[in-house]
Protein backbone atom coordinates (compact mmCIF):
# COMPACT_ATOMS: atom_id res chain seq x y z
CA UNK A 1 0.00 0.00 0.00
CA UNK A 2 3.35 2.33 0.46
CA UNK A 3 4.47 1.97 -2.55
CA UNK A 4 1.15 2.42 -4.41
CA UNK A 5 -0.02 5.84 -2.23
CA UNK A 6 4.22 6.88 -3.35
CA UNK A 7 2.76 6.19 -6.93
CA UNK A 8 -0.32 8.33 -6.61
CA UNK A 9 1.72 10.83 -4.92
CA UNK A 10 4.45 11.10 -7.30
CA UNK A 11 1.46 10.67 -10.45
CA UNK A 12 0.13 14.04 -8.98
CA UNK A 13 3.74 15.41 -9.20
CA UNK A 14 4.23 14.58 -12.59
CA UNK A 15 0.51 16.22 -13.39
CA UNK A 16 2.05 19.06 -11.28
CA UNK A 17 4.88 19.78 -12.86
CA UNK A 18 3.49 19.65 -16.68
CA UNK A 19 0.68 22.09 -15.61
CA UNK A 20 3.24 24.17 -14.86
CA UNK A 21 5.54 24.05 -17.51
CA UNK A 22 2.29 24.36 -19.66
CA UNK A 23 1.55 27.24 -18.21
CA UNK A 24 4.70 29.13 -18.33
CA UNK A 25 5.37 27.68 -21.87
CA UNK A 26 1.35 29.17 -23.16
CA UNK A 27 1.59 32.31 -20.77
CA UNK A 28 0.93 34.47 -23.81
CA UNK A 29 -1.56 32.40 -25.41
CA UNK A 30 -3.59 32.65 -22.18
CA UNK A 31 -2.97 36.69 -21.62
CA UNK A 32 -4.72 37.02 -25.53
CA UNK A 33 -7.70 34.04 -24.41
CA UNK A 34 -8.38 36.27 -21.82
CA UNK A 35 -8.21 39.27 -23.75
CA UNK A 36 -10.56 38.13 -25.84
CA UNK A 37 -13.01 36.64 -23.39
CA UNK A 38 -13.49 40.35 -21.92
CA UNK A 39 -13.68 42.03 -25.17
CA UNK A 40 -16.67 39.49 -25.71
CA UNK A 41 -18.01 40.47 -22.00
CA UNK A 42 -18.22 43.88 -22.91
CA UNK A 43 -19.73 43.56 -26.34
CA UNK A 44 -22.77 41.44 -24.90
CA UNK A 45 -22.82 43.14 -22.02
CA UNK A 46 -26.06 44.12 -20.01
CA UNK A 47 -27.48 44.79 -16.32
CA UNK A 48 -29.44 41.97 -16.19
CA UNK A 49 -26.88 40.21 -13.73
CA UNK A 50 -25.49 37.76 -15.92
CA UNK A 51 -22.08 36.24 -14.78
CA UNK A 52 -19.98 37.84 -17.34
CA UNK A 53 -21.75 40.83 -17.06
CA UNK A 54 -20.98 40.65 -13.17
CA UNK A 55 -17.39 39.81 -13.58
CA UNK A 56 -16.98 42.98 -15.88
CA UNK A 57 -18.47 44.77 -13.13
CA UNK A 58 -16.39 43.40 -10.60
CA UNK A 59 -13.21 44.06 -12.01
CA UNK A 60 -13.56 47.89 -13.54
CA UNK A 61 -15.10 48.40 -9.75
CA UNK A 62 -12.17 47.04 -8.20
CA UNK A 63 -9.72 47.95 -9.89
CA UNK A 64 -10.65 51.40 -10.89
CA UNK A 65 -10.51 50.59 -14.78
CA UNK A 66 -13.23 50.88 -18.07
CA UNK A 67 -13.00 49.10 -20.85
CA UNK A 68 -10.48 46.76 -22.50
CA UNK A 69 -7.34 48.85 -23.41
CA UNK A 70 -8.84 52.14 -22.35
CA UNK A 71 -12.95 53.54 -22.18
CA UNK A 72 -13.44 53.87 -25.58
CA UNK A 73 -13.77 50.37 -25.88
CA UNK A 74 -17.03 50.66 -24.54
CA UNK A 75 -18.55 52.96 -27.60
CA UNK A 76 -18.42 49.91 -29.63
CA UNK A 77 -20.97 48.18 -27.61
CA UNK A 78 -24.59 47.77 -27.79
CA UNK A 79 -25.24 48.68 -24.18
CA UNK A 80 -23.54 52.34 -24.43
CA UNK A 81 -25.65 52.61 -27.45
CA UNK A 82 -28.12 52.38 -25.14
CA UNK A 83 -27.59 53.74 -21.99
CA UNK A 84 -24.26 54.59 -22.26
CA UNK A 85 -21.14 53.80 -19.87
CA UNK A 86 -21.73 51.33 -16.84
CA UNK A 87 -22.03 52.66 -13.38
CA UNK A 88 -18.96 50.59 -12.73
CA UNK A 89 -16.80 52.83 -14.84
CA UNK A 90 -17.65 56.02 -12.83
CA UNK A 91 -14.82 57.96 -11.12
CA UNK A 92 -17.01 58.80 -8.23
CA UNK A 93 -18.87 56.62 -5.70
CA UNK A 94 -22.14 58.43 -7.12
CA UNK A 95 -22.81 58.77 -10.54
CA UNK A 96 -24.23 58.05 -13.82
CA UNK A 97 -21.95 58.71 -16.37
CA UNK A 98 -24.26 58.15 -19.77
CA UNK A 99 -21.86 59.52 -22.48
CA UNK A 100 -20.04 61.81 -20.68
CA UNK A 101 -15.93 60.59 -20.66
CA UNK A 102 -15.14 62.81 -18.61
CA UNK A 103 -16.50 60.82 -15.49
CA UNK A 104 -15.39 57.68 -16.24
CA UNK A 105 -12.15 55.56 -15.17
CA UNK A 106 -9.20 56.47 -18.32
CA UNK A 107 -7.46 53.67 -17.99
CA UNK A 108 -7.97 50.02 -19.49
CA UNK A 109 -8.63 46.93 -17.05
CA UNK A 110 -6.33 44.61 -19.13
CA UNK A 111 -3.19 46.27 -18.32
CA UNK A 112 -4.18 46.26 -14.95
CA UNK A 113 -5.04 42.95 -14.38
CA UNK A 114 -1.94 41.53 -16.21
CA UNK A 115 0.29 43.91 -14.04
CA UNK A 116 -1.79 41.91 -10.75
CA UNK A 117 -1.22 38.84 -12.13
CA UNK A 118 2.23 39.22 -12.92
CA UNK A 119 3.44 40.97 -9.45
CA UNK A 120 1.52 37.40 -7.68
CA UNK A 121 3.25 35.01 -9.86
CA UNK A 122 6.39 34.83 -7.41
CA UNK A 123 3.92 33.68 -4.26
CA UNK A 124 2.28 31.44 -6.48
CA UNK A 125 5.80 29.97 -7.81
CA UNK A 126 7.18 30.03 -3.97
CA UNK A 127 4.07 28.46 -2.46
CA UNK A 128 3.75 25.89 -5.70
CA UNK A 129 7.74 24.86 -4.80
CA UNK A 130 6.87 24.53 -1.23
CA UNK A 131 4.10 21.67 -1.96
CA UNK A 132 5.95 20.03 -4.45
CA UNK A 133 8.95 20.14 -2.07
CA UNK A 134 7.09 18.05 0.55
CA UNK A 135 5.60 15.69 -2.03
CA UNK A 136 8.86 14.66 -2.90
CA UNK A 137 9.72 14.34 0.98
CA UNK A 138 6.36 12.14 0.91
CA UNK A 139 7.29 9.93 -2.03
CA UNK A 140 10.99 9.58 -0.60
CA UNK A 141 10.15 8.58 2.84
CA UNK A 142 7.06 6.38 1.28
CA UNK A 143 9.36 4.55 -0.18
CA UNK A 144 11.96 4.22 2.36
CA UNK A 145 9.23 3.23 4.79
CA UNK A 146 7.93 0.53 2.28
CA UNK A 147 11.38 -0.99 1.52
CA UNK A 148 11.93 -1.36 5.44
CA UNK A 149 9.07 -3.28 6.09
CA UNK A 150 9.79 -5.19 2.89
CA UNK A 151 13.32 -6.01 4.19
CA UNK A 152 12.47 -6.75 7.53
CA UNK A 153 9.37 -9.15 6.72
CA UNK A 154 10.84 -12.15 7.78
CA UNK A 155 12.88 -11.75 11.28
CA UNK A 156 12.06 -13.89 13.84
CA UNK A 157 10.34 -12.25 16.62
Amino acid sequence: MLKLYAMFLTLIFLVELVAAIVGFVFRHEIKNSFKNNYEKALKQYNSTGDYRSDAVDKIQNTLHCCGVTDYRDWTDTNYYSEKGFPKSCCKLEDCSPQRDADKVNNEGCFIKVMTIIESEMGVVAGISFGVACFQLIGIFLAYCLSRAITNNQYEIV
